[in-house]
């Protein structure tokens, strides 16, 4: 079992934290707008937006996306649960045996 898929997973959920911080921070903004400012390609800014949408963390508007009104809670749940991951990632590492313990 390698960390590959979790490496992949977490690359793409930095990727919409970047598109979330630029809306929230720019809003109302278009996707080439995104792109140019985040460095992102259009078509991952596209399907980013998509996942925020879905969540009900932006809205899109004639103008470009906005934040969604109740941002500063959901914002604050986001990290709750970032910091309950980094928490269960390192009770992981924990759980195999070093090297050293085995021989």
């Amino acid at each position: 079992m390698g960390t590959d898929r979790l490496i992949n997973q977490v690359d793409k959920e930095s990727r919409d934290l970047a598109i979330l911080e630029a809306v929230i921070t720019d809003g109302p903004i278009g996707i080439v707008r995104l792109s140019e400012e985040t460095g992102i390609p259009e078509h991952k800014v596209r399907y980013s937006l998509r996942m925020l949408e879905d969540d009900e963390l932006v809205e899109p508007t004639p103008q470009g996306a906005i934040p969604a009104d109740d941002i500063e809670a959901r914002v604050d749940t986001i990290n709750e649960g970032i910091d309950h991951l980094v928490a269960r990632m390192e009770e992981l590492r924990d759980v195999l045996p070093s090297i050293e313990a085995v021989e």
